[in-house]
């Protein structure tokens, strides 16, 4: 697969996956990212606009908690319009990998 569709595809699909990753608990940014790039080597400098983006939309909510190794951590937590988009969003994944597999079925 080219670069470039690597990086469209990773783009296209890096919100609902840290939507998803949120869907099972709260977490902190450098963990998410982390999670990212180990999934789909998407790294920080993605994920850190990502995250203020998605709190501005009202996806995210954040609070502080106490860290033992340093300052106060920023967790973010899914709240229910982001859960609401992250159904959305799967179903259609979803139905956009539908097509395309039935596109790539005739061409096999």
């Amino acid at each position: 697969m080219s670069e470039s569709l690597q990086v469209q595809l990773k783009k296209g699909v890096l919100e609902m996956c840290v939507l998803a990753l949120l869907s099972r608990g709260d977490n902190y940014a450098y963990e998410i990212a982390s999670q990212m790039a180990d999934a789909v080597g998407m790294g920080e400098g993605t994920v850190y606009p990502l995250m203020r983006r998605m709190q501005n939309e009202g996806l995210v909510t954040t609070y502080l908690v106490e860290s033992a190794s340093g300052p106060p951590r920023k967790y973010y937590k899914l709240t229910r319009s982001g859960a609401l988009a992250l159904k959305s969003q799967i179903a259609d994944w979803k139905a956009f990998e539908a097509s395309v597999q039935k596109i790539l079925g005739e061409v096999a």
